[in-house]
């Protein structure tokens, strides 16, 4: 069996919250789907809400949360939020501000949305997955969006909430399997400027002629 990883980024607010349960289900899904592939995967969730003083933290003063080492690593990303005012929520779009430029380029990736009624539906297509185009990723064409209705048992009779889910997980297990394996392209990794296994203690010492 192949290994990949995924980053599942959560931008709920409430805990608990239905954009969590959303992107749990759609992780999990992706996990089936990739195993009747013969594909192991880990998934490393990233909860925004947790993280979301380190991330301003680092729009004033540029220190990176740690948390951004998932994505840059990652073989492929689910990214969930809330719809607020039609659109992502700030919380979200200030967490792919601190990402490099360049880390979702040729990233698949599943986009989810959660709002109170299904009228932001369109909100994925308008809203999310151009965001996501500036940024080079390769989403899939399916985007799962769910209102408080499907939640409570009245929702969709036609394509309900789990069918929708299969159906994009299984879109973006099919994006991995065609890609090999990701390799990390941390920015602030120094094995990615210094050479495999070398740090700053090795670049220190050969500025100091040791």
């Amino acid at each position: 069996m192949t290994d990949r990883r995924i980053a599942v980024i959560s931008a709920g607010l409430s805990n608990p919250s239905s954009t969590r349960m959303l992107a749990d289900r759609m992780a999990a899904e992706t996990v089936k789907q990739l195993a009747e592939r013969d594909i192991e995967v880990t998934v490393d969730v990233i909860e925004l809400r947790d993280l979301a003083h380190d991330i301003m933290n680092n729009l004033l003063t540029g220190f990176a949360p740690a948390a951004l080492n998932s994505v840059y690593s990652a073989d492929a990303v689910i990214a969930v939020t809330p719809i607020f005012s039609t659109s992502y929520s700030g919380l979200f779009k200030s967490f792919i501000d601190v990402l490099d430029p360049d880390a979702l380029t040729g990233k698949p990736v599943l986009i989810g949305a959660n709002a109170g009624t299904p009228r932001h539906s369109l909100a994925i297509d308008y809203a999310i997955r151009p965001l996501f185009a500036y940024l080079h990723a390769e989403t899939v064409s399916t985007g799962v969006f769910a209102a408080s209705s499907d939640w409570g048992g009245a929702g969709d009779d036609v394509a309900p909430l789990a069918k929708r889910v299969e159906k994009g997980a299984r879109e973006l297990a099919d994006a991995i399997a065609r890609k090999d394996a990701a390799t990390s392209s941390d920015p602030f990794d120094p094995a990615n400027y210094l050479g495999e296994g070398r740090s700053f203690g090795h670049l220190l010492g050969g500025l100091a002629g040791e």
